[in-house]
């Protein structure tokens, strides 16, 4: 049975608090005041801290500072008072699963606190599986990858990095860097199908003064910027044959000319290229130099794409929920169960890109501190329909293919509170919703 440790300084709160959740089925100790938390913190072992931000001395604030301190995978929800979101904001920046509102709603407290033991650590585990790299994850394909950066890190060897466009080649070309003897020098991107075919030469190896119409002084090209660093050439695949001749001839001797010079220049940069294509196929269709392959691919790294990790999208979607929402200075708590779930199930061809993108657009537009189907596009809201189907909807209704999103809510909520005799306690858990998101959606649709 998991274990709950609630603190609150009102005995009529902690009273009603400590029944309702041993209902629910969980084992409930109290406490009135930071003191008295922290010696049992200190006695035994819980699984949640449910605290108001208010108490007598020391506050919430200061509870969740120590818990966070001493026990940092214990979740912690706050309660604060209504309309207090500046309380709310600073306990999420301090490391509050969620946060709950007075007056306390019973149900959506239940809801919070499931969703928070259910997903405890998840906060941790995202920093682990970042290790100091910003790479999000947990599944086989991010630890094997965060191994072999650790691996390759210590060697000199070029890299080919494929993937997808949009699973992050750039942020893992970035982590070999950083965890390389090459980490206080430049890392120097260039995108290879950014750049003119006929500046990219330029665009490498710089250029003397009067190498040509309008070259007034000398001019240093990223490989020698990144002298003794590493040079990241992202989308290598693009690079014309003629430039691959001469990127070959610079990897094999370490030394270039700059356009309109004279004198070989000597360059010590690691090179890590990455591309979205198969560039085997490229070599046989003659678009890509066999040798200069070999020469590049002495490690690889796949970087698989996001619909096959999809055990990292919750990890993804909570990293960036925390960005966008204190970019757009916005408090959303999360994102809703069904939400979540279209989130997972959707393929993402974008790849995390995508997503990012996704969950930005969602913080923008919401007007909820949650966000839930409606704030995310029709294409990825309908990979749960069916759900809604097998969950709520009565076979009878056929083909809801061509149904909108909110006429499939409408009868969702309709048939739920049929199922449960217009109980809207039932109906509402039936649906994963609270009962006031509930009550909510009734007046919405006029089924009061």
């Amino acid at each position: 049975m998991e274990r709950i440790l609630v603190v609150d300084d009102e005995r009529n709160i902690l009273r009603m608090l400590k029944k309702f959740l041993n209902d629910a089925g969980y084992d409930v100790e109290t406490a009135r005041n930071f003191e008295e938390a922290v010696s049992k913190l200190q006695a035994q072992r819980f699984n949640l801290v449910l605290s108001d931000m208010r108490l007598p001395g020391r506050s919430g604030l200061d509870l969740l500072r120590y818990i966070k301190q001493n026990t940092p995978e214990l979740p912690v929800i706050i309660i604060t008072a209504y309309g207090s979101i500046e309380n709310a904001v600073e306990a999420m920046k301090e490391g509050a699963s969620n946060y709950l509102t007075k007056p306390l709603e019973m149900e959506e407290m239940l809801a919070i606190v499931r969703h928070a033991l259910l997903h405890k650590g998840i906060g941790q585990r995202e920093t682990i599986a970042g290790n100091q790299y910003g790479i999000i994850g947990t599944s086989n394909a991010i630890k094997d990858i965060l191994a072999s950066i650790e691996i390759v890190s210590t060697s000199r060897a070029n890299v080919l990095i494929t993937g997808e466009s949009g699973t992050g080649k750039e942020l893992v070309a970035r982590a070999i860097h950083s965890a390389s003897n090459r980490k206080d020098q430049p890392f120097i991107a260039i995108n290879c199908a950014a750049i003119p075919a006929e500046l990219i030469e330029n665009e490498l190896f710089g250029h003397e003064a009067g190498a040509y119409t309008g070259a007034v002084g000398l001019e240093r090209g990223k490989v020698e910027l990144a002298d003794r660093g590493t040079l990241f050439l992202d989308e290598i695949g693009e690079m014309s044959l003629g430039m691959q001749v001469k990127l070959l001839r610079f990897i094999q001797e370490k030394e270039f000319y700059r356009i309109g010079g004279t004198e070989p220049v000597k360059s010590d940069c690691r090179i890590i290229a990455a591309t979205n294509k198969d560039l085997e196929q490229e070599i046989k269709e003659g678009r890509f130099r066999e040798d200069l392959f070999y020469r590049l691919n002495v490690i690889p790294i796949k970087v698989p794409p996001l619909r096959e990790r999809k055990e990292d999208i919750p990890l993804l979607v909570e990293h960036f929920l925390r960005r966008y929402t204190e970019e757009n200075q916005k408090f959303v708590k999360g994102v809703d169960h069904r939400a979540m779930d279209a989130l997972v199930k959707y393929s993402w061809p974008g790849n995390i890109r995508e997503l990012e993108n996704t969950i930005e657009r969602a913080v923008v537009f919401t007007r909820h501190e949650t966000i839930t189907l409606k704030d995310l596009p029709q294409k990825i809201a309908s990979t749960v329909l069916e759900d809604l189907r097998d969950d709520v909807i009565p076979e009878h209704l056929g083909d809801i293919s061509g149904l909108k999103l909110a006429e499939l809510e409408k009868l969702a909520v309709l048939n739920a509170l049929k199922l449960e005799n217009w109980n809207q306690t039932r109906a509402a858990r039936r649906l994963g919703i609270t009962r006031r998101q509930l009550r909510t959606k009734m007046i919405k649709y006029n089924l009061l």
